[in-house]
């Protein structure tokens, strides 16, 4: 395990919102109308390190939509109710090397959704979620999950989750042709509904780095010292992350940052590098592809400073 001098990690992690804060490049996600709302300039940055030390700089208090940074809890849950190899079988775990609310991929392989990290696996993964064919169980289910992660109770934000049901036609369409294949474990609906609100909880960049801390500590919350998942997991979700968390940039990223991350169109980005540390940044305008630019650029900063790459 990595130990870091605390004023050098603390004056990397400002150095790095300094130096970014001014960067103005990306626009708000817009065809979510909840998210073309929020404040353009917020950014923050937020490291979580396993004896629950946190060094922060900027908005880490904001509460901002997780959107596809769900992705993950819901896939650990999903692991730690069934077992990796279920998981496996059931979902998958190969980069579908398209975009994250593909059609195309499903029908390219059709023998599975690909990996609970692109729309379509993250709304079997919901499906999946015991108790089955209790909505109220489900949602109870992740959110005590979500909450043992990040340390704090999330909140569903009714206003985003209003807007993403309201245009999520795509999804709508993944969630039937899915079942078409019978790889949906349970009512298409309510799978895509619970897939929904999961994206809609509130989340803030320091609780999304004690999610990503608690993934690096191998299951153990650093903050709460509540086990939250099987040690043997760690692994799978990193290798999952690894492979698809930037999506079809995922190569790129990895080449550029040496860290897995998973990013959401509410602008955040969660990094984890196994027993070294959690790392999440936040700020709201994305690139083309749909990743916040000043938490990537961020991150990268920061771990390119330090020499940290999970492959080096």
């Amino acid at each position: 395990m990595q130990k870091f001098d605390t004023k050098q990690l603390n004056d990397v992690v400002n150095e790095a919102y300094e130096k970014i804060k001014g960067d103005d490049g990306g626009n708000n996600a817009d065809y979510i109308p909840f998210l073309a709302k929020v404040p353009s300039k917020l950014f923050g940055i937020s490291v979580c390190l396993p004896d629950g030390e946190i060094v922060e700089a900027g908005d880490t208090d904001y509460v901002f939509g997780i959107e596809s940074v769900s992705k993950v809890p819901t896939a650990i849950l999903a692991m730690q109710q069934y077992g990796a190899d279920t998981i496996l079988q059931k979902i998958g775990a190969d980069a579908t090397g398209l975009p994250f609310n593909s059609i195309m991929a499903i029908l390219l392989e059709n023998d599975h959704p690909s990996t609970p990290l692109v729309n379509a696996g993250a709304i079997t993964a919901c499906s999946m979620v015991k108790p089955v064919g209790n909505s109220d169980g489900k949602w109870k289910s992740i959110t005590d999950f979500l909450a043992g992660l990040c340390g704090s109770p999330l909140v569903l934000q009714d206003e985003l989750y209003k807007s993403e049901s309201a245009t999520n036609f795509n999804n709508r369409s993944i969630a039937w042709l899915l079942k078409n294949y019978n790889r949906i474990y349970d009512d298409p609906d309510m799978s895509l509904d619970i897939y929904t609100r999961q994206c809609s909880m509130g989340v803030t960049a320091r609780q999304l780095s004690i999610c990503g801390g608690t993934i690096a500590n191998r299951g153990v919350n650093p903050v709460t010292k509540k086990k939250v998942f099987d040690a043997e997991l760690t692994s799978k979700i990193v290798a999952m992350i690894a492979s698809v968390g930037f999506y079809e940039h995922t190569g790129d990223w990895i080449f550029t940052s040496g860290i897995p991350a998973k990013t959401g169109v509410g602008g955040g980005i969660v990094g984890v590098l196994p027993g070294v540390m959690g790392i999440a940044a936040f700020s709201p305008k994305l690139d083309g592809s749909g990743n916040s630019v000043r938490a990537q650029n961020a991150i990268k900063y920061i771990t390119n400073k330090l020499g940290l790459n999970l492959f080096g």
